[in-house]
């Protein structure tokens, strides 16, 4: 062996050392802004619950299922939206906030989450069809429309007599928030909120 190659053996163990410590060091950071990140995800959540202050907020109470006619008069079952993120929101034409809100920012949170397969908007009216509330809607509203004259669902499956009243349900059927009031639709806390649930 020559001496060069006996310089390059020699200089062979403290470079692989080197380069195992520039590995496990990378592993670490890489590991550490994971666990960083998770938090930052989990901090961020909660101070959106923090600013909207929703009702009630959880992870283990399915949601009730059930079928409406929509105004089309076709039945519309909830279930059928599993593996999207649902906001199930409850109205009356008797209610004024509600039309304040199909007259102002329901409209524009309706168009923003049209034609996505990660999000639904489903509006329930405790009103007698679409004949009794069509004045109140913008004929440019794409959400289902369901109607519930006798408040079998919204009351006696929901427990609600007030509105409007806005529910979060996730992916996998789970409520994750209840709104008993009017919320910003298009504000950005409300849109970030019900991604989180993606």
């Amino acid at each position: 062996m020559s001496a060069t190659q006996a310089r390059r053996e020699g200089m062979r163990g403290p470079a692989l050392v080197a380069v195992g410590a520039f590995v496990l060091a990378s592993i670490y950071a890489g590991v550490r802004f994971g666990v960083a990140a998770l938090d930052g995800e989990g901090r961020r959540e909660g101070a959106l619950v923090a600013i909207l202050r929703p009702e009630y907020t959880g992870n283990d109470r399915v949601a009730p299922d059930f079928t409406l006619t929509d105004r089309n008069g076709r039945p519309f079952t909830l279930s059928s939206l599993r593996g999207k993120v649902v906001v199930l929101h409850f109205w009356s034409k008797d209610c004024p906030p509600c039309i304040e809100e199909l007259s102002e920012s329901l409209p524009a949170y309706d168009e923003m989450v049209r034609g996505r397969s990660d999000i639904a908007l489903v509006m329930v009216s405790v009103d007698e069809g679409w004949s009794a509330v069509s004045p109140y809607v913008r004929p440019s509203m794409h959400a289902p429309m369901l109607f519930d004259p006798e408040r079998a669902v919204v009351e006696r499956r929901y427990g609600t007599r007030l509105f409007p009243e806005t529910w979060i349900i996730d992916r996998d059927g789970v409520i994750r928030a209840r709104f008993d009031r009017t919320v910003e639709w298009t504000s950005a806390a409300f849109v970030h909120y019900v991604e989180s649930f993606l």
